[in-house]
Protein backbone atom coordinates (compact mmCIF):
# COMPACT_ATOMS: atom_id res chain seq x y z
CA UNK A 1 0.00 0.00 0.00
CA UNK A 2 1.30 3.49 -1.29
CA UNK A 3 1.68 5.71 2.19
CA UNK A 4 0.64 8.94 -0.59
CA UNK A 5 -2.29 6.86 -1.61
CA UNK A 6 -3.19 6.16 1.64
CA UNK A 7 -2.42 10.27 3.26
CA UNK A 8 -4.94 11.38 0.13
CA UNK A 9 -7.60 9.12 0.90
CA UNK A 10 -7.85 10.14 4.61
CA UNK A 11 -7.44 13.65 3.26
CA UNK A 12 -10.86 12.87 1.26
CA UNK A 13 -12.39 11.24 3.46
CA UNK A 14 -11.68 13.81 6.31
CA UNK A 15 -12.87 16.66 4.07
CA UNK A 16 -15.78 14.74 2.74
CA UNK A 17 -14.53 16.25 -0.93
CA UNK A 18 -12.40 15.93 -3.76
CA UNK A 19 -12.11 19.41 -4.30
CA UNK A 20 -11.49 20.79 -0.70
CA UNK A 21 -8.60 17.53 -0.40
CA UNK A 22 -7.14 18.60 -3.75
CA UNK A 23 -6.67 22.29 -2.64
CA UNK A 24 -5.57 21.28 1.15
CA UNK A 25 -3.11 18.60 -0.84
CA UNK A 26 -1.82 20.93 -3.93
CA UNK A 27 -2.70 18.47 -6.12
CA UNK A 28 -4.75 18.42 -9.18
CA UNK A 29 -8.12 16.88 -8.64
CA UNK A 30 -7.86 14.42 -11.40
CA UNK A 31 -4.91 13.13 -10.11
CA UNK A 32 -5.46 12.96 -6.51
CA UNK A 33 -9.12 11.02 -8.25
CA UNK A 34 -6.66 8.52 -9.78
CA UNK A 35 -4.63 8.07 -6.67
CA UNK A 36 -7.64 7.23 -4.73
CA UNK A 37 -9.15 4.83 -7.43
CA UNK A 38 -5.66 3.03 -7.66
CA UNK A 39 -5.96 2.19 -4.08
CA UNK A 40 -9.50 0.53 -4.23
CA UNK A 41 -8.48 -1.30 -7.06
CA UNK A 42 -5.67 -2.79 -5.22
CA UNK A 43 -7.43 -3.39 -2.15
CA UNK A 44 -10.74 -4.67 -3.98
CA UNK A 45 -13.23 -2.36 -2.09
CA UNK A 46 -15.05 1.38 -3.38
CA UNK A 47 -13.69 3.45 -0.53
CA UNK A 48 -15.37 6.17 -0.88
CA UNK A 49 -19.16 7.19 -2.51
CA UNK A 50 -19.19 9.81 -4.56
CA UNK A 51 -22.43 12.33 -4.91
CA UNK A 52 -22.95 15.73 -6.15
CA UNK A 53 -22.66 16.98 -2.39
CA UNK A 54 -18.45 15.22 -2.16
CA UNK A 55 -17.76 12.07 -0.97
CA UNK A 56 -18.27 9.89 1.94
CA UNK A 57 -16.33 6.79 3.09
CA UNK A 58 -18.08 3.57 2.76
CA UNK A 59 -17.67 0.99 5.81
CA UNK A 60 -14.80 -0.09 4.04
CA UNK A 61 -13.29 3.28 3.72
CA UNK A 62 -13.98 3.98 7.21
CA UNK A 63 -12.18 1.21 8.40
CA UNK A 64 -9.24 2.23 6.10
CA UNK A 65 -9.42 5.85 7.57
CA UNK A 66 -9.55 4.28 11.26
CA UNK A 67 -6.26 2.46 10.50
CA UNK A 68 -5.06 5.37 8.04
CA UNK A 69 -4.72 7.78 10.74
CA UNK A 70 -2.62 5.74 13.13
CA UNK A 71 -0.35 4.01 10.21
CA UNK A 72 -0.07 8.13 9.19
CA UNK A 73 1.08 9.45 12.79
CA UNK A 74 2.99 6.78 13.25
CA UNK A 75 4.87 7.49 10.18
CA UNK A 76 4.91 10.91 11.26
CA UNK A 77 6.37 10.27 14.54
CA UNK A 78 8.84 7.92 13.00
CA UNK A 79 9.96 11.11 11.14
CA UNK A 80 10.28 13.18 14.06
CA UNK A 81 12.13 10.49 16.47
CA UNK A 82 14.78 10.37 13.73
CA UNK A 83 14.91 13.81 13.47
CA UNK A 84 15.23 14.03 17.40
CA UNK A 85 18.53 12.04 17.03
CA UNK A 86 19.73 15.39 14.86
CA UNK A 87 19.39 17.32 17.53
CA UNK A 88 16.08 18.78 15.97
CA UNK A 89 12.72 18.45 16.87
CA UNK A 90 10.21 18.65 13.28
CA UNK A 91 7.34 17.93 12.13
CA UNK A 92 4.12 19.60 11.96
CA UNK A 93 1.68 20.32 14.71
CA UNK A 94 -1.56 21.71 14.07
CA UNK A 95 -3.32 24.15 17.21
CA UNK A 96 -6.77 25.35 17.46
CA UNK A 97 -7.80 28.47 18.74
CA UNK A 98 -11.06 30.56 19.60
CA UNK A 99 -11.70 33.67 18.66
CA UNK A 100 -11.42 35.52 21.61
CA UNK A 101 -8.19 34.71 21.85
CA UNK A 102 -6.59 34.60 18.38
CA UNK A 103 -6.28 38.14 17.84
CA UNK A 104 -4.87 38.29 21.47
CA UNK A 105 -2.12 35.31 20.99
CA UNK A 106 -1.65 34.75 17.14
CA UNK A 107 1.33 36.98 16.46
CA UNK A 108 3.71 36.00 19.79
CA UNK A 109 2.51 32.68 19.90
CA UNK A 110 4.15 33.12 16.54
CA UNK A 111 7.16 34.63 17.16
CA UNK A 112 7.47 31.87 20.04
CA UNK A 113 7.08 29.10 18.17
CA UNK A 114 9.63 30.43 15.35
CA UNK A 115 11.93 30.95 18.34
CA UNK A 116 11.43 27.44 20.44
CA UNK A 117 10.61 24.84 17.48
CA UNK A 118 12.51 26.94 14.69
CA UNK A 119 12.09 23.27 12.38
CA UNK A 120 8.77 22.78 13.01
CA UNK A 121 5.75 23.99 11.04
CA UNK A 122 2.94 25.52 12.67
CA UNK A 123 -0.40 25.48 11.44
CA UNK A 124 -3.36 27.66 13.35
CA UNK A 125 -6.87 27.31 13.27
CA UNK A 126 -9.79 29.76 14.56
CA UNK A 127 -13.25 28.47 15.51
CA UNK A 128 -15.68 27.61 18.20
CA UNK A 129 -15.17 25.06 20.19
CA UNK A 130 -17.51 22.37 18.62
CA UNK A 131 -15.57 22.55 15.64
CA UNK A 132 -12.16 22.83 17.40
CA UNK A 133 -13.34 19.34 19.12
CA UNK A 134 -14.31 17.79 15.61
CA UNK A 135 -10.91 18.90 14.06
CA UNK A 136 -8.89 16.51 16.87
CA UNK A 137 -11.28 13.81 16.27
CA UNK A 138 -11.05 13.46 13.18
CA UNK A 139 -7.17 14.60 13.22
CA UNK A 140 -7.14 17.71 11.34
CA UNK A 141 -5.81 19.73 14.96
CA UNK A 142 -3.54 18.58 17.63
CA UNK A 143 -3.98 20.93 20.46
CA UNK A 144 -7.10 23.31 21.39
CA UNK A 145 -7.45 25.96 23.55
CA UNK A 146 -11.11 25.38 24.25
CA UNK A 147 -14.02 26.86 26.43
CA UNK A 148 -15.88 24.06 28.92
CA UNK A 149 -15.14 21.48 26.82
CA UNK A 150 -16.88 18.57 27.85
CA UNK A 151 -14.78 15.55 28.97
CA UNK A 152 -14.50 12.52 27.12
CA UNK A 153 -12.55 9.44 27.03
CA UNK A 154 -11.69 10.49 23.38
CA UNK A 155 -9.66 13.62 24.92
CA UNK A 156 -7.25 14.73 27.47
CA UNK A 157 -7.36 17.99 28.87
CA UNK A 158 -5.90 20.68 31.02
CA UNK A 159 -8.00 23.32 32.81
CA UNK A 160 -5.24 25.98 32.37
CA UNK A 161 -7.26 29.00 33.53
CA UNK A 162 -10.58 29.85 35.67
CA UNK A 163 -12.08 33.30 33.95
CA UNK A 164 -14.96 35.54 35.28
CA UNK A 165 -17.00 36.55 32.51
CA UNK A 166 -18.26 40.25 32.88
CA UNK A 167 -20.58 42.86 31.50
CA UNK A 168 -19.63 45.09 28.54
CA UNK A 169 -21.43 47.88 28.27
CA UNK A 170 -21.02 51.53 26.40
CA UNK A 171 -19.45 54.14 28.31
CA UNK A 172 -22.35 56.18 29.85
CA UNK A 173 -20.68 60.18 30.64
CA UNK A 174 -23.21 60.46 32.87
CA UNK A 175 -21.61 58.18 35.38
CA UNK A 176 -18.45 59.99 34.95
CA UNK A 177 -19.35 62.24 38.41
CA UNK A 178 -16.82 65.10 38.63
CA UNK A 179 -14.02 65.58 40.98
CA UNK A 180 -15.13 66.55 44.91
CA UNK A 181 -13.43 69.65 45.67
CA UNK A 182 -13.72 69.42 49.05
CA UNK A 183 -11.88 66.36 49.05
CA UNK A 184 -9.94 66.55 45.55
CA UNK A 185 -10.81 62.99 44.88
CA UNK A 186 -12.94 61.83 42.54
CA UNK A 187 -16.87 60.45 43.93
CA UNK A 188 -17.06 56.46 43.25
CA UNK A 189 -18.63 55.99 40.16
CA UNK A 190 -21.48 53.25 39.53
CA UNK A 191 -19.84 52.04 36.51
CA UNK A 192 -17.34 49.77 38.71
CA UNK A 193 -19.98 48.32 40.77
CA UNK A 194 -21.27 44.55 40.77
CA UNK A 195 -24.81 43.92 38.92
CA UNK A 196 -26.60 40.60 39.61
CA UNK A 197 -26.95 37.93 37.15
CA UNK A 198 -31.12 38.73 37.63
CA UNK A 199 -30.36 42.55 36.73
CA UNK A 200 -28.14 41.27 33.44
CA UNK A 201 -31.25 38.91 32.64
CA UNK A 202 -32.99 42.47 32.37
CA UNK A 203 -30.88 43.99 29.69
CA UNK A 204 -30.60 43.71 26.08
CA UNK A 205 -27.63 41.74 25.58
CA UNK A 206 -25.45 41.20 22.34
CA UNK A 207 -24.60 37.50 21.92
CA UNK A 208 -23.02 34.61 20.40
CA UNK A 209 -25.38 31.86 18.22
CA UNK A 210 -25.63 28.89 19.73
CA UNK A 211 -23.17 26.17 20.27
CA UNK A 212 -20.87 29.15 21.31
CA UNK A 213 -19.71 28.05 24.86
CA UNK A 214 -20.27 31.41 26.15
CA UNK A 215 -23.53 31.73 25.18
CA UNK A 216 -24.04 28.08 26.38
CA UNK A 217 -22.42 29.40 29.57
CA UNK A 218 -24.69 32.59 30.60
CA UNK A 219 -27.37 30.52 29.31
CA UNK A 220 -26.90 27.88 31.49
CA UNK A 221 -26.41 29.99 34.82
CA UNK A 222 -29.17 31.96 34.14
CA UNK A 223 -31.42 28.96 33.62
CA UNK A 224 -30.29 27.68 37.51
CA UNK A 225 -32.08 30.90 38.51
CA UNK A 226 -35.43 30.79 36.80
CA UNK A 227 -34.40 33.33 33.90
CA UNK A 228 -33.35 33.62 30.41
CA UNK A 229 -31.02 36.04 28.57
CA UNK A 230 -33.11 39.01 26.68
CA UNK A 231 -30.81 38.84 23.25
CA UNK A 232 -31.19 41.31 21.02
CA UNK A 233 -28.80 40.39 19.03
CA UNK A 234 -26.73 37.24 17.95
CA UNK A 235 -23.41 38.27 16.31
CA UNK A 236 -20.65 35.30 15.95
CA UNK A 237 -17.67 37.31 15.96
CA UNK A 238 -16.54 38.82 19.35
CA UNK A 239 -15.24 42.22 17.93
CA UNK A 240 -18.02 42.68 15.93
CA UNK A 241 -20.14 42.13 18.96
CA UNK A 242 -17.75 44.90 20.96
CA UNK A 243 -18.17 47.03 18.21
CA UNK A 244 -22.27 46.87 18.49
CA UNK A 245 -21.73 47.38 22.13
CA UNK A 246 -19.39 50.61 21.46
CA UNK A 247 -22.39 52.47 19.84
CA UNK A 248 -25.06 51.92 22.46
CA UNK A 249 -26.54 48.74 20.62
CA UNK A 250 -26.74 46.68 23.60
CA UNK A 251 -24.38 44.80 26.56
CA UNK A 252 -22.22 41.65 25.87
CA UNK A 253 -20.96 39.35 28.54
CA UNK A 254 -17.21 38.17 27.84
CA UNK A 255 -14.31 37.93 29.42
CA UNK A 256 -12.41 41.18 30.79
CA UNK A 257 -9.65 40.51 27.98
CA UNK A 258 -11.44 40.38 25.28
CA UNK A 259 -11.29 44.21 25.35
CA UNK A 260 -7.51 44.03 24.65
CA UNK A 261 -8.62 44.01 20.84
CA UNK A 262 -9.61 47.80 20.70
CA UNK A 263 -6.46 50.36 21.53
CA UNK A 264 -9.15 52.63 22.99
CA UNK A 265 -11.17 50.79 25.78
CA UNK A 266 -12.51 54.11 26.88
CA UNK A 267 -15.58 53.69 25.28
CA UNK A 268 -16.71 50.54 27.62
CA UNK A 269 -17.53 50.13 31.01
CA UNK A 270 -16.77 46.77 32.72
CA UNK A 271 -19.08 45.52 35.99
CA UNK A 272 -18.61 42.19 37.50
CA UNK A 273 -21.59 39.97 37.65
CA UNK A 274 -22.44 38.00 40.99
CA UNK A 275 -25.19 36.12 42.69
CA UNK A 276 -23.87 33.77 40.46
CA UNK A 277 -20.61 34.71 39.17
CA UNK A 278 -20.50 33.08 35.91
CA UNK A 279 -16.77 31.25 35.43
CA UNK A 280 -15.49 29.91 32.37
CA UNK A 281 -12.97 27.12 32.16
CA UNK A 282 -10.44 27.60 29.90
CA UNK A 283 -8.69 24.34 28.91
CA UNK A 284 -6.07 23.20 26.82
CA UNK A 285 -7.13 19.64 24.96
CA UNK A 286 -5.85 16.96 23.24
CA UNK A 287 -6.99 13.59 21.47
CA UNK A 288 -6.28 11.02 24.20
CA UNK A 289 -6.10 7.88 21.75
CA UNK A 290 -3.35 9.55 19.44
CA UNK A 291 0.44 9.46 21.41
CA UNK A 292 1.94 12.97 21.32
CA UNK A 293 5.18 13.90 19.61
CA UNK A 294 7.56 15.24 21.31
CA UNK A 295 7.34 18.73 18.75
CA UNK A 296 3.45 18.52 20.11
CA UNK A 297 4.89 18.29 23.74
CA UNK A 298 6.94 21.37 23.69
CA UNK A 299 4.48 23.06 21.53
CA UNK A 300 1.68 22.44 24.25
CA UNK A 301 4.64 24.16 26.66
CA UNK A 302 4.55 27.37 24.31
CA UNK A 303 1.02 27.68 24.21
CA UNK A 304 0.33 27.55 27.54
CA UNK A 305 2.93 30.02 28.37
CA UNK A 306 2.37 32.49 26.04
CA UNK A 307 -1.44 32.28 26.82
CA UNK A 308 -1.17 33.36 30.40
CA UNK A 309 1.01 35.47 30.19
CA UNK A 310 -1.25 37.09 27.23
CA UNK A 311 -4.16 37.34 29.47
CA UNK A 312 -2.25 37.64 33.14
CA UNK A 313 -2.68 41.60 32.88
CA UNK A 314 -6.68 41.42 32.49
CA UNK A 315 -6.98 39.59 35.42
Amino acid sequence: MDLKQLEYFVRVAELGSFTRASIALDIAQPALSRQIRLLEVELRQNLLTRNGRGALPTEAGNLLLKHGRGILHQVELAREELGAVRGALAGRVSIGLPPSLSRLITVPLTRAFKQQLPQAHLTLNEGFSVLMSEGLRVGNIDIAVLYNAEHSPEVEMTTLHTEELVLISKTDPALNQPTNKATNKAQKTPKHQPITLTEVANLPLILPSRPNAFRILIEGEMNAIGRKPDVTLEVDGLNAILSLVKEGMGHAVLPSYTLSNFDDPSPFQVRSITQPRIMSQLMLVRAARRPSTETQKKAIEVVTSVLMDAIKPHN
